[in-house]
């Protein structure tokens, strides 16, 4: 038997806004209290730690998650903090000169660039004569490749490949060859993006797997993992982005995986691409793009044959959709899958839309009635929302005011989860709990407390977990926590006034680090009773 007694902190649970201590048996939360009743409590056969001012927060849930991926762009040559094609090119020249083989890199984003001008196929041929060169937008929906790569993919000049950028389906091509499946490399870049999640504070995972990003060997070897394994990391669930016509294929994609982890049937299963790389499928031109609207990775049929064979098998189906017209596809589809299953079907089905950035009233709607769940990334707007910036570049004003609504969805009762989508944004989570307060749309912005939710227990609720306890810290859970070096604690709301009166003991309201100049540090990471990661310095 092991028993902990975590002391002298803060703990955030709605058992005990006030809780100072918590008592933890094999694993399973024993007791939430104060610092006089631990006192009392503590005896011999307690291991007592001393938070020193410390506070405990369930785990975060990361909704939108790439590991693999994750891993090789943190290894990997990261071109995020270019700020021209002369950086670009500079960073290959660098990895030219020290590495050989194939140059991978990642992050480039060209709306932040002075001119917005790119590399062209001769100058990162010049780069690095003759060497395979594919450099993935941040987005990782379109990329930069050499000639060499280019070549050997059979690629040739055409709407999807221009002088070295390529894009859409040729791009989803060209990703499959360069990562194709090499068991050394993705355990590694998967074991290096799970530690990454740890030790900022992630007690679970959703991967989302398709053929195109990194193959069914990569999922179902993340699957087999040892218990061991399991244990010292986040929990995974994941979805597998393979569209389905019948509720036999359903059935028999989902038990082909034969593990309870594999949850649902999509994810990154795409109806369109991205904003940044313009392949975000929209109702009107892209304003820096005349006659450009995106691109349709799936019709109508075949969402409308996913969603009622998902339906009938009683599997979850999600899509990736982030355009007015993909969502407009989206929603026609479930629309008429609901005429040929029934609407209680679909509503049982629990499923999903992931990034869902550019929502009206009436879609909305739409997806409360087929009782849909919005993923989002509220680090997407951090990143690119706001005036001159990329949102604004590619939609103009009056489109780019209205992404991301977290707040309209919330408003609507349509239930909305957090996650990273990395490695397009990075990996932490309370800089997306401060996202959800400083969204770009005021409309849109929410409170601190209910971003944490979206990012812990709802994220469990969206995963159809059974455990009615998951993502909270209450007696008889899971010891599922982080602990962060947090020196001010508060209710922050978009309104002021409001988490003026929420600091007021009289509230009862349990309060979360004020998230302004700097971030909380994760001191621990522990995953039913498994410490994952620890810099407490404590035994």
């Amino acid at each position: 038997m092991s028993l902990e007694m975590y002391r002298n902190g803060s703990i955030y649970s709605p058992a005990d806004p006030f809780a100072t201590a918590m008592l933890v048996e094999d694993g399973t939360v024993a007791w939430i209290g104060t610092e006089a009743a631990a006192g009392a409590l503590l005896d011999a056969r307690m291991t007592e730690i001393d938070l020193q001012g410390a506070l405990i927060t369930p785990a975060f849930v990361d909704s939108h998650v790439h590991l693999a991926s994750l891993g090789a762009r943190i290894k990997g040559l990261d071109l995020g903090a270019a700020r021209s094609a002369t950086e670009v090119l500079a960073a290959v020249d660098v990895a030219a000169a020290n590495t050989s083989g194939s140059i991978l890199g990642a992050g480039w984003d060209e709306s932040t660039f002075a001119s917005g001008t790119l590399p062209t196929s001769d100058q990162l041929h010049r780069a690095a004569p003759d060497r395979e060169i594919y450099l993935a937008r941040v987005d990782v929906h379109s990329a930069l490749i050499s000639p060499a790569l280019a070549h050997r993919v059979g690629l040739v000049q055409g709407p999807e490949y221009v002088d070295g950028l390529v894009r859409g389906t040729a791009h989803e091509r060209v990703r499959s060859a360069v990562f194709a499946y090499d068991p050394t490399a993705n355990t590694e870049n998967r074991n290096f993006a799970l530690q990454h999640l740890a030790a900022t504070g992630h007690g679970t995972v959703v991967e989302m797997a398709a053929e195109h990003i990194s193959g069914r060997a990569d999922l179902e070897a993340l699957l087999a993992r040892t218990d061991a394994e399991k244990a010292s990391s986040p929990e995974v669930y994941a979805y597998w982005g393979q569209a389905v016509g019948t509720e036999e294929e359903a059935r028999s994609l989902l038990a082909s995986f034969n593990s309870t982890s594999v949850v649902g049937l999509g994810g990154d299963l795409n109806i369109d691409g991205s904003i940044g790389s313009r392949t975000a499928l929209l109702r009107a031109d892209y304003s820096d793009a005349a006659g450009e609207r995106g691109t349709s990775y799936l019709d109508v049929d075949s969402i409308s044959a996913h969603v009622a064979a998902c339906s009938l098998a009683g599997i979850q189906a999600s899509f990736h959709v982030i355009g007015d017209a993909g969502l407009d596809l989206a929603l026609e589809g479930f629309g008429r899958a609901a005429e040929s299953v029934g609407i209680a079907k679909v509503q049982a089905g629990r499923h999903r839309l992931e990034h869902v950035e550019m929502a009206d009233d009436a879609a909305r709607a739409q997806m409360l009635a087929f009782a849909l769940t919005a993923s989002m990334q509220p680090g997407f707007d951090a990143a690119w929302g706001g005036p001159g910036r990329l949102y604004e570049q590619r939609l103009g004003g009056s489109r780019a005011a209205s992404m991301n609504g977290m707040g309209q969805f919330l408003a609507a009762g349509v239930p909305v989860v957090v996650g990273s989508d990395a490695p397009v944004t990075s990996v932490s989570p309370w800089a997306s709990v401060k996202a959800c307060l400083e969204l770009s749309d005021p409309q849109a912005r929410i409170s601190a407390r209910a971003a944490f939710m979206a990012h812990t227990r709802s994220g469990f609720r969206a995963l159809g977990t059974p455990n009615p306890f998951a993502g909270q810290l209450v007696n008889g859970a899971d010891a599922t926590f982080a602990i962060w070096d947090a020196a001010e604690l508060s209710v922050q709301t978009p309104d002021l006034r409001v988490s003026s009166w929420s600091t007021d003991a009289r509230a009862g309201t349990p309060m979360l680090p004020v998230l302004e100049d700097e971030l909380p540090n994760c001191l621990r990471t522990v995953r039913a009773g498994h410490v994952l990661f620890d810099a407490l310095g404590v035994s």
